[in-house]
């Protein structure tokens, strides 16, 4: 994905994906049509490309809220040049995120907290294991739920634990309560890296990752 790519729209938002670095870090801006807020999910690398994303977005410029869904060091690497605006992260995760790019985290968030920027709410949903702080973002609309689940659930699996038991079963263990056990099969899983599933594909799996133990 070399340009931005629309993955959902309805008559009050847009949301687009676009793959930054030889990662495929996927970031995602939703856009408020009317207002013109806007909030970037992973500012994770190429600032001009993510700058020209949000000037592209499908309304007028508006209130900027930057998520940053884990600390690790290839999903923050463009947050310095969006100093100004508001940026969010989970609690567990500020102090690390701070310390690595020099920016302020004015937001710390935890599970079953809301962001907000204009009229968009997206709710807070921690998912500890793979970082301390890692959280993901939901996103429900009539038509759709969509969950920005950072590096914590993609197709095939939860995500890396290091080989760690503790930490493979908290993560594994917050993946099934907060998400598997609390949305439908259609809500779209919208991950760090690469192409998305559904919770739907995924659940009859859940039994192998845990025998898997990763």
């Amino acid at each position: 994905m070399s340009s931005p790519v629309e993955i959902f729209s309805d008559d009050a938002l847009t949301v687009h994906a676009l793959s930054v670095s030889e990662m495929d870090n996927r970031c995602y801006l939703i856009s408020d049509r009317a207002s013109g807020a806007q909030v970037l999910i992973d500012a994770a690398d190429d600032a001009p490309a993510l700058r020209e994303l949000l000037a592209g977005a499908t309304c007028e410029a508006g209130e900027l809220l930057i998520v940053t869904t884990h600390a690790h060091w290839d999903h923050t690497r463009a947050l310095p040049a969006f100093s100004g605006a508001r940026l969010a992260a989970g609690a567990d995760d500020v102090a690390a995120i701070e310390s690595q790019r020099g920016v302020r985290i004015g937001e710390a968030v935890g599970h079953g907290d809301t962001l907000a920027s204009g009229p968009l709410r997206l709710e807070v949903i921690g998912l500890r294991g793979h970082t301390p702080g890692s959280i993901a973002l939901v996103l429900r609309r009539p038509e759709a739920t969509l969950l920005f689940t950072g590096d914590s659930l993609f197709p095939g699996g939860v995500g890396n634990t290091d080989h760690d038991p503790e930490r493979f079963a908290s993560l594994l263990g917050d993946v099934e309560d907060r998400l598997f056990d609390a949305f439908g099969d259609d809500a779209r899983v919208l991950p760090g890296h690469g192409e998305g599933t559904t919770l739907g594909a995924e659940r009859p799996q859940l039994g192998a990752w845990r025998a898997r133990g990763w």
